[in-house]
């Protein structure tokens, strides 16, 4: 028996080699050995849209494995890098077919105005815009380029937005199922596809509010960019669609041309001897977060779902996001504790989570500030529910126009399936011992008249909280707080115009109000606080392997007969050794 297992395990050792430790030695080698060459003398840039984005970098290093999308926070990092770059001459857009998220858009379109002020041209090529998703998202950053082509033929289908909910009362009803929940106040729909079969009077009235905003605001944008009258440009877009010859003969685009005329254009005028360059390996090759000494302002990155803990790796290659409330509160304590730091900017982007979570954070949020550190709070596509509560107390929240946010209020419940199961001839029975309210949350039947009392007692409780916290933070009193909150979300505009948001813009303007208040003047560095976790730390933790794992892919570098393996490895282990030095703090990605 012990030499079966003993067997067994390293059969099971050497499937692990072969699975994961050599396509991982293989990635690294492929890495290392396509590092991008030095940016040639005459530069254009080739940013593709079309992969997608994420708000944030993912943490881990092997989350990325198989996908090709950059992040927002990337990509307007590196545009600020080309300005200054005397070998980037101009930079080409790939736009996606479908929608953005919006508040992306928002940052992405500074990003490029910012861009083009540095007096380096922007051209922006789509093969088509069609409505999915957020598309006049899309055209938002088509406009912003000021130079706007389109393939021939191609469809130009931007007519407005359109949003669509799929309700399962009806078919819970029909085999037996109860969704038993509670909600403060009607504002807050997340479940209501769960509890009726149409949308109720004030989820209608809410969705129709917030895409309203952000379509208004991303015409009224698209149109200021492109020098036109706002409801000329609307009136002409909602008599669509056309495709990319009519598009253009009516002032919607700038040029009908194949990509490759377009970049063509843009080599010609960078000079002879201009490349093609794609954006990833210069962003790559260009990249140092926080180089330098002397006064910093700290970075907090947050993106997807609060949750209490800290992210342990134990798949590196989910691709999902999470904010684990030890990982972030732990980042924004290192901010205060470093002498350099004097501001904070956290960039948030979140959907919502645990209150308990939330809190956790918000306490780190008070202790910076009490440390005479301010926290300014630089929101992305959502900062909504749970990511309100980290935010409310902040020195200050920076927002897009067409941000999520708000959502102040709770649900909660559960799905009561016994019925459902005892048609099926499925009984389910409970035990219990102490206070009824111990068993409130089986699923064999539906809250009792006793429980739910206890249930909506604790739900307003945390209500409560939440509208305590927002105004104290905003400095607003708490019955204002009620009449706005209800669960209700509200876009970047809105809540500026209610109190709930400073001001409005990206990235960069959070950083220069963070700036501001703490009295810092001239250039200062941005020093990040949630550290990117080595190739090796990714894997180990995968593994919960060590110095083994080290030996185990030295030898496969041996039999692969490549040096350069080696040195990947060295790399590796000096990455360990030197991270064991820093605190362990993971930066999640996006929801």
């Amino acid at each position: 028996m012990k030499q079966f297992l003993i067997t067994a395990a390293g059969v099971f050792a050497g499937l692990v080699l072969f699975l994961v430790g050599i396509p991982f030695l293989l990635i690294s080698l492929a890495a290392a050995s396509a590092r991008p060459d030095a940016t040639p003398a005459r530069a254009v840039l080739n940013l593709d849209l079309r992969d997608g984005l994420t708000d944030q970098d993912p943490n881990n290093p092997l989350a990325a494995f198989g996908r090709r999308s950059m992040s927002v926070m990337s990509v307007i990092e590196t545009l600020r890098r080309a300005e200054n770059d005397g070998k980037i001459k101009s930079l080409l857009i790939r736009l996606p077919e479908g929608g953005m998220e919006p508040a992306a858009a928002d940052e992405l379109r500074l990003a490029i105005k910012h861009f083009r002020a540095s007096g380096k041209p922007v051209l922006a090529h789509s093969q088509g815009l069609y409505p999915s998703g957020i598309v006049t998202s899309t055209y938002l950053v088509g406009a912003s380029s000021g130079d706007l082509w389109m393939q021939p033929g191609a469809s130009f289908q931007v007519t407005g937005l359109a949003s669509e909910d799929v309700f399962f009362k009806r078919l819970f009803d029909k085999y037996g199922v109860k969704a038993d929940y509670e909600q403060r106040y009607e504002y807050k729909n997340a479940v209501n596809p769960y509890l009726h079969d149409d949308y109720t009077p004030a989820h209608k009235e809410s969705t129709l509010s917030w895409m309203g905003s952000v379509y208004r605001t991303s015409l009224t944008t698209a149109a200021l960019d492109r020098k036109k009258n706002p409801a000329a440009l609307q009136a002409t877009m909602e008599a669509g669609p056309y495709l990319a010859e009519s598009a253009a003969k009516l002032g919607l685009i700038d040029r009908v041309g194949q990509v490759k005329e377009a970049q063509t254009a843009l080599l010609t005028k960078a000079g002879d001897g201009a490349k093609l360059v794609d954006f990833g390996d210069y962003m790559h090759a260009v990249r140092d977060r926080s180089a330098g000494s002397g006064a910093a302002i700290a970075v907090v990155e947050g993106e997807g779902p609060i949750i209490t803990g800290h992210d342990g790796v134990k798949n590196p290659f989910s691709g999902g996001s999470t904010i684990y409330s030890d990982d972030l509160s732990d980042a924004i304590y290192a901010a205060v504790e470093d002498k350099n730091v004097k501001a904070i900017v956290f960039r948030l982007n979140s959907p919502g989570g645990s209150d308990t979570a939330s809190e956790q954070i918000l306490a780190a949020i008070r202790a910076a500030k009490a440390a005479k550190k301010p926290v300014v709070i630089s929101m992305g596509t959502y900062a909504a529910s749970g990511g309100y509560w980290i935010s409310s107390q902040a020195s200050a929240i920076v927002a897009q126009p067409t941000t999520l946010t708000g959502s102040i209020g709770v649900y909660g419940g559960k799905f009561a399936l016994g019925p459902a199961l005892a048609k099926q001839g499925v009984d389910v029975r409970e035990t219990s011992v102490g206070a009824p309210y111990a068993g409130a949350f089986g699923m064999g039947q539906e809250f009792s008249a006793s429980d739910r009392a206890h249930f909506a007692g604790w739900m307003d409780q945390i209500y409560g909280n939440f509208i305590a916290r927002v105004a104290s933070g905003r400095h607003l009193p708490e019955a204002r707080v009620r009449e706005i909150a209800k669960g209700r979300v509200w876009t970047g505009a809105q809540a500026r115009q209610l109190g709930l948001v400073d001001e409005i813009g990206g990235f960069y303007q959070a950083v220069d109000k963070a700036k501001a208040l703490a009295d810092l003047k001239g250039d200062v560095r941005l020093k990040r606080m949630t550290r990117q976790t080595s190739p090796f730390e990714a894997l180990e933790g995968a593994l919960g392997v060590s110095a083994t794992s080290v030996r185990t892919l030295a030898a496969a570098a041996w039999i692969l007969g490549d040096p350069r393996a080696q040195s990947v490895l060295d790399d590796l282990a000096d990455e360990r050794l030197r991270g064991q030095s820093h605190t362990s703090v993971m930066a999640p990605r996006e929801f």
